[in-house]
């Protein structure tokens, strides 16, 4: 056995036992599915933070969102309902399904054609009444969201031809949201439709909107930080035309 079987085995013993009521942990034996979402998406999110600025802790990160899998599978193996190996097995069976250029015997020469294999052996996967999109979580940050939405459509055909067609699609929304009466339900809505085609306009340029909404609110974050330094106690009295004017120096 390897080191890794090893570990794993090690590690579905340890997870059992604070979950063991008998001799457990009682803040472990309390949880729920319910109870550990915050925790779950928390995980994912300083494992992200790890990827983009901190790589050495990525290590740990990624263990941190594997605890959260084993306690789940415990927790479902208590009720009967599956267990961690059902949770492998099920997850080995599905991406050998979706990689028939790896597993059988169809052909994909560019990473475009394998997304759009995997789209179509999806759809093949679902009933008549589902749609490729009803896997995207609501739950996702809207950009996100909007750019998984967009890519799931595109590999099955449905899309703009180029980014020059999206940017028309943008300058209609713009137009469209400024002529809605302002408060609006429909200026909220128009506003919706001029971000969510943004968004596509990024992915048809290869840009993840959420990271460059990110990078632009770290930017934002940076450098109002240092106009809090230089303006120090007196910020809050000072004219709008003062705080440009910080602002542009912070730039520099």
């Amino acid at each position: 056995m390897d080191k890794a079987a090893q570990e794993f085995i090690k590690f579905r013993e340890i997870i059992a036992l604070l979950r063991n009521p008998n001799g457990g942990c009682p803040w472990d034996i309390k949880q729920t599915h319910k109870s550990l979402k915050p925790f779950l998406l928390e995980e994912c999110y300083e494992a992200l933070e790890a990827i983009d600025s901190n790589p050495g802790a990525l290590c740990g990160e990624l263990g941190d969102v594997l605890l959260q899998i084993f306690l789940h599978a415990q927790i479902a193996s208590e009720t009967k309902h599956f267990d961690i190996g059902d949770v492998v097995e099920q997850i080995s069976t599905k991406i050998v399904s979706r990689h028939p250029h790896v597993f059988g015997d169809v052909k994909a020469g560019s990473a475009e054609e394998v997304k759009q294999t995997w789209e179509q052996n999806k759809k093949k996967s679902l009933k008549a009444d589902q749609s490729v999109l009803d896997s995207i979580p609501k739950s996702l940050p809207g950009c996100a969201r909007a750019f998984r939405l967009g890519e799931k459509a595109a590999a099955l055909g449905f899309d703009w031809p180029d980014s020059t067609a999206v940017k028309g699609k943008i300058e209609e929304e713009l137009g469209e949201f400024l002529a809605a009466p302002k408060g609006s339900d429909n200026h909220t809505e128009e506003l919706g439709d001029l971000l969510f085609a943004i968004v596509q306009y990024a992915r048809k340029e290869g840009i993840n909107a959420e990271d460059a909404l990110a990078q632009a609110c770290s930017k934002f974050q940076e450098r109002f930080r240092k106009v809090e330094i230089i303006a120090g106690e007196g910020i809050k009295s000072m004219s709008l035309e003062q705080l440009e004017e910080l602002w542009q120096e912070a730039k520099k």
